[in-house]
């Protein structure tokens, strides 16, 4: 337990008591008497048993505290059967078992859980003259409306995203996976905000030691408060220096559900629509859930895209200021005389050149997410244009830099993992330094520093190049090329799962 949590739990350990007027004080002064506390007082009965119902206002669903708590107490303590209960034992009893019509009713006895039932927007019920109370499920805050994830749009495929509701989330993974062996096993993280945290996995697919292993990792968080799923993924990550990412993040369900069929581990965190998987390699940098809604041609040849887009973000720029620098006997006459002349008056070595309009794209394309949408996108591609085309009629950049950068921002934009983009341009920035300082040598340097790092990197056990280090021929139909759904019988062996069939194995 957190040490937080334990201070706050022997504050409160206190057992209730069978002074009802106590209990209701103590909390007011727990919390400090908030104007959204409500208080709601009946009485029971011929023998006048006073009950108190408390939750807070804005977190409960008002309609199901009225016509399923309040309105069958009141009904019942009016009703001939009332005369039989005799303590306030024993209408705690008949409340429980009989009158309420709901299905999250359970006993509590410490104030330490009586507080966390109010504060999680659940309803606290106690009856004078007992020693416990009733915790009742009401939850019914606002909810957003599910939508079109805003990260990981597809042309061809379910439009429904997550939400920061973790119970819309988690019916959304359900609807998809309509098995009893689902898994979905709920941890509260954070010792004071308790935020909720749900382990989804497929038991008899998935391997129990992965399991085991995130939710070790999951139970060392020991933070006040679980800002996010980012945050997360930060604490139980393989490699806090890696800039790769080492746990998926995703907005859509169909792509989560996938995972979870497949053998891997997720995560749905309460107040973030982006949830997490893991393991994963090197693939979720090109792989989209789209692929598999397409011909496998089609899939195959955009994979592909992707692929040359990964090395085109990465390296283009360093390459050009590599043979614009140091080689240009490497480029054809033509093009050379073409560079040269364009290059004509600009005051500026190749290097400083894109370093300057590199970092002006990167400003651009911040301010376009941080501003309105509408505006936003109007800044990216206005901005874009007019600042290009002004620094070349100034001299200050060649045409041909702009062409580059602009391809370079072009081919970052068809990563389907909005990580994986921002991790190209921070090597992007690595191999420009790199080309200016050794030309084409420090490029192919750079390559074999970021493929070393990438061999000895680990997500989850599994490395980061599997299947290509260490070599898995039979995960190669799902990796650059997307094999036709009759070849995708296996699940990746890199995962060991305790099922390894996706279909039963062909007759002979």
């Amino acid at each position: 337990m957190e040490q937080a949590g334990k201070e706050s739990r022997e504050k409160d350990s206190r057992k209730l008591s069978s002074l009802l007027q106590q209990n209701v004080d103590y909390i007011y002064y727990r919390l400090n008497a908030p104007g959204d506390l409500m208080t709601k007082e009946i009485e029971l009965g011929p023998s006048r048993f006073k009950l108190v119902l408390m939750n807070l206002d804005g977190m409960i669903d008002k309609t199901l505290v009225h016509e399923y708590l309040m309105k069958p107490i009141v009904d019942y303590a009016a009703s001939p059967s009332a005369l039989l209960v005799k303590n306030g034992n024993e209408w705690i009893k008949k409340l429980k078992d009989e009158v309420l019509p709901l299905e999250e009713v359970h006993s509590i006895h410490d104030m330490y859980d009586a507080l966390q039932v109010i504060l999680c927007g659940d309803t606290l019920v106690m009856l004078e003259g007992t020693g416990h109370g009733l915790a009742i499920g009401s939850k019914g805050w606002l909810r957003r409306p599910i939508q079109e994830p805003q990260t990981e749009s597809l042309i061809r495929g379910p439009k429904d995203g997550f939400t920061e509701d973790i119970r819309t989330n988690s019916s959304l993974v359900r609807r998809r996976i309509k098995d009893p062996s689902l898994r979905l096993d709920s941890y509260y993280l954070g010792s004071r905000t308790k935020k909720e945290v749900m382990v989804a996995y497929m038991e008899g697919i998935v391997n129990p030691k992965l399991v085991e292993e995130v939710k070790r990792r999951l139970l060392t968080i020991d933070v006040d408060d679980v800002e996010g799923s980012g945050f997360i993924e930060q604490w139980i990550a393989d490699s806090f220096i890696s800039p790769f990412p080492q746990i998926m993040d995703t907005e859509r369900p169909d792509k989560f559900a996938g995972s979870l069929m497949q053998g891997k581990v997720g995560l749905l965190v309460d107040g973030t629509p982006f949830q997490l998987v893991m393991p994963i390699t090197i693939a979720a940098a090109f792989n989209s859930p789209e692929d598999y809604y397409q011909h496998w041609l089609i899939a195959s040849l955009i994979r592909n895209l992707r692929f040359i887009s990964l090395f085109v973000a990465t390296f283009l720029p360093g390459f050009y200021i590599a043979l614009a620098e140091y080689h240009h006997g490497m480029i054809p006459s033509n093009i050379a005389f073409s560079i040269a002349s364009a290059r004509e008056g600009v005051p500026f070595p190749v290097f400083i050149e894109a370093l300057l309009m590199e970092i002006t794209l990167e400003i651009l394309r911040e301010a376009g997410v941080r501003l309105p949408k509408p505006i936003g996108q109007t800044i990216g591609i206005v901005g874009g244009l007019v600042i290009g085309e002004a620094a070349v009629s100034a001299g200050i950049v060649s045409p041909v830099m702009v062409i580059v950068v602009a391809v370079t921002a072009i081919a970052s934009f068809t990563l389907p993992s909005y990580t994986f983009g921002i991790v190209t341009r921070i090597l992007r920035f690595v191999i420009m330094i790199a080309a200016s300082v050794m030309g084409l040598f420090g490029v192919v340097l750079v390559f074999l520093i970021i493929f070393i790092h990438l061999v000895n990197l680990k997500s989850f056990g599994v490395p980061y190049l599997t299947p290509i280090s260490p070599m898995l021929p039979g995960d190669w139909r799902d990796l650059i090329l997307r094999s036709p759904v009759t070849y995708l019988r296996k699940r990746p062996r890199m995962l060991q799962t305790e099922d390894k069939d996706k279909m039963p194995p062909k007759r002979k």
